[in-house]
């Protein structure tokens, strides 16, 4: 492998990526690069390419599991943050990657634009959730995104919402039916007055609090079945608050795993497979991961 020193200024040997996820678990990054715009991110992707160099992308580090291993090759740290909001009978928003999601709901609603309040709570940045289709309190983002700009092999360019083919949870590029790396996003929003808007993100962050445990997690563990609940059915497996050393199936929400500190990945990684072997067993439904596995398992 080149040595990414000589490819980036900023690339550092052996770094933890554990305070880099929202589970707080992870082992090192052989080497970790961080860009701090979508044009810097471009570069850094383009490098990659061109040298034949292994890259994982990291963002917010929401629904990722890190190995105890960690991962091989180069990190890329995402921090591109610039926003533009654009006033009008139309409003919209323009915001890079690695924005905080839930940042750019509220600084919207601060400016008197409603449209992303249901993300006022969601974890993780822009790009993870213009990848995954990030959703709560019936919103998402099939629903809100207009366009976004991906970065492929072939060209950098601005896809419209229907070209991510979005279903629950998942898009092209999660189900790897397309490559590309995502740059920047352009949301719709509607003029309303900022207290009306604070009124609803006060109401969805009270339901959330109500119904999610606190403490370090990945947010949620499994896709809900069809017509049903992940937390639901392993609740009813008879897991909730099953621990695997310092990690817990959340008795507050069965679809979380909860870090209480020190956790190994491999714990993490047998209630995964505990939850959905006991499922399988009990009900016949295979849980589908929400969560994306990184680095090198056994």
């Amino acid at each position: 492998m080149t040595d990414p020193r000589s490819l980036f200024a900023s690339a550092q040997e052996q770094v933890n990526l554990a305070p880099y996820t929202s589970a707080r678990i992870g082992g090192p990054a052989d080497w970790l690069v961080t860009v701090n715009s979508a044009d810097e991110l471009a570069r850094a992707i383009q490098i990659c390419w061109r040298e034949g160099l292994a890259f994982t992308l990291l963002g917010g580090g929401s629904n990722l599991l890190v190995s105890d291993k960690g991962i091989r090759g180069l990190v890329i740290l995402n921090r591109a943050k610039a926003v533009e909001f654009l006033p009008g009978e139309r409003p919209t928003v323009r915001a890079e990657a690695g924005v905080i999601f839930s940042n750019l709901a509220h600084r919207a609603a601060a400016q008197n634009f409603s449209g992303l309040e249901w993300a006022a709570t969601v974890p993780g940045t822009v790009g993870g959730a213009v990848y995954g289709n990030a959703g709560a309190f019936g919103g998402d983002i099939a629903h809100d995104l207009l366009r976004a700009e991906v970065l492929a092999r072939a060209e950098r360019a601005w896809w419209p919402v229907e070209k991510f083919g979005y279903d629950y949870r998942s898009s092209v590029l999660k189900r790897g039916e397309a490559q590309a790396i995502i740059l920047a996003a352009e949301f719709r929003l509607q003029n309303r007055p900022a207290q009306e808007i604070q009124a609803t993100i006060d109401q969805f962050s009270a339901r959330r609090k109500a119904a999610q445990p606190p403490g370090a997690s990945m947010g949620s563990m499994f896709k809900n079945p069809p017509g049903d609940h992940a937390g639901r059915l392993i609740e009813a497996a008879g897991l909730k608050g099953t621990r695997i050393g310092n990690a817990e199936i959340s008795a507050l929400h069965a679809n979380f795993f909860i870090n209480h500190g020190q956790t190994r990945a491999a714990d993490v990684r047998a209630l995964i497979d505990l939850a959905q072997a006991t499922v399988f067993q009990k009900f016949g439904i295979c849980l589908e991961l929400e969560v994306e596995l990184a680095g090198e398992w056994e």
